[in-house]
């Protein structure tokens, strides 16, 4: 006899990684340039996941307000208030605010860049100050 729960999670505790299904429908609705209803995103989706539940996410997306919801038949379509970059960009500063060496955080998170990552942000950093000009503006 199998297990319902391991099938539906791909996993032995029957338990998706927390933010899985959030992650996975903020994918969906990146990946495209227009509104998404709730069957569209499901679409877009791994099988296995119930209408309902695509529904259940969407919702708690737009009351944690990283969805906007436009009427659309029915319903409502979604789109996302950041797109991806912003929104990664938004989770790490606030994951560095949590931080009470902040110092500690940075040197740690650049020490563990590829030789490519660190070279981009230098350069990334090195635009942002000439970009600041002479007097540091």
């Amino acid at each position: 006899m199998r297990d319902r729960k391991s099938d539906e999670s791909g996993g032995a505790t029957g338990r998706r990684a927390r933010g899985e299904l959030e992650s996975g429908v903020l994918a969906a609705l990146w990946a495209v340039s227009e509104p998404l209803t709730a069957r569209q995103v499901l679409e877009r989706l791994p099988e296995g996941l119930a209408y309902t539940t695509v529904l259940t996410i969407l919702s708690r997306l737009h009351d944690k307000g990283m969805l906007v919801r436009h009427p659309a038949g029915r319903g409502y379509a979604y789109t996302p208030v950041r797109d991806e970059a912003s929104d990664t960009a938004v989770r790490m500063r606030s994951l560095l605010d949590r931080g009470s060496d902040r110092e500690a955080v940075l040197t740690r998170f650049v020490s563990e860049l590829s030789q490519e990552d660190e070279q981009l942000l230098h350069r990334l950093l090195g635009e942002q100050d000439a970009g600041r000009g002479d007097d540091g503006q």
